[in-house]
């Protein structure tokens, strides 16, 4: 696939990646804006203090507004797979989109187009592609219910549910252990656990936990 060649935008929110670190994770983000145009001053604006490297329009027009290999400002506090520092960690793509709505089928073509090439750049595995509800449970909701996880983990961009069969009753330890072990390891009480991994792998579900809740974390 030819390398995709985004609009450069450039933000004056970033920095250099902490400790050396390099990008293992990417975390996806919807904008919660009312159009790509208004995101796109909020995230160069150094009042906000805030950025992300890319912004995908609903048209699917790709923007980069900081180098891959600098730490921009989207995750905030949070944790995923028992580390912190998420932003020294990651390469955060926004999405406009106001999170009740669908995604457009431009900008999705967008996505699955970059974000293949970000994970053969940096090495990062399909399991390192989640949302930031995923690191800040409780705190965010983004990419939101709306979202297709599914989609990016059939074209290998995003960890599949699991469809396990395994004879393990589902409970709050039983969940909190299953989802630890896929990265969900921010300290949250129980219901807001529950609600994270609904959000990334049954964004339908509703009522008390049931083992469909489970299945989908079960290796």
């Amino acid at each position: 696939m030819a390398a995709l060649a985004p609009i450069w935008h450039p933000s004056p929110n970033f920095g250099p990646r902490r400790d050396g670190l390099r990008p293992h994770l990417i975390v996806l983000h919807y904008t919660a804006m009312q159009s790509a145009d208004a995101a796109l001053t909020r995230l160069c604006d150094p009042a906000y203090e805030v950025s992300a490297h890319y912004l995908i329009g609903g048209d699917g027009r790709l923007w980069q507004l900081v180098a891959e290999d600098q730490r921009a400002w989207h995750a905030g506090a949070g944790e995923w797979a028992g580390q912190q520092d998420i932003n020294s960690r990651s390469i955060g793509v926004e999405l406009d989109n106001r999170g009740d709505h669908p995604f457009s089928e431009p900008q999705m073509r967008t996505l699955e187009a970059l974000l293949p090439q970000i994970m053969t750049r940096w090495e990062i595995a399909p399991e390192g592609v989640i949302g930031h509800s995923d690191l800040a449970p409780g705190r965010k909701w983004d990419p939101g219910p709306r979202f297709d996880w599914q989609r990016l983990a059939t074209l290998g961009c995003a960890r599949p549910a699991s469809r396990s069969h395994a004879a393990t009753a589902a409970t709050p330890h039983t969940l909190r252990k299953a989802a630890q072990a896929c990265g969900f390891t921010a300290e949250v009480d129980d219901a807001t656990l529950l609600e994270a991994v609904r959000l990334r792998y049954r964004p339908w579900g509703e009522g008390a936990l049931c083992r469909d809740d489970l299945i989908p974390l079960l290796d």
